[in-house]
């Protein structure tokens, strides 16, 4: 079994919830938060491809 990478998985939890919130922004009717946390939530995303990105180059 591998071993667990537990940064990248809080990031990947934190852009989990981030798109949930969007959810709830969206039941709220509120169009600010909702772009607000869609944006956060592709922006962590991103953060974490480009962390995992990293990683990878440096074991190679």
């Amino acid at each position: 079994m591998k071993n667990l990478n537990i940064p990248l998985f809080l990031l990947a939890l934190l852009a989990v919830f981030c798109f949930m919130l969007v959810g709830v922004a969206i039941g709220y009717r509120s169009v600010i938060f909702s772009l607000l946390f869609l944006l956060l939530g592709f922006s962590v995303m991103g953060f974490g491809f480009v962390v995992k990105r990293k990683q990878r180059n440096q074991e190679a």
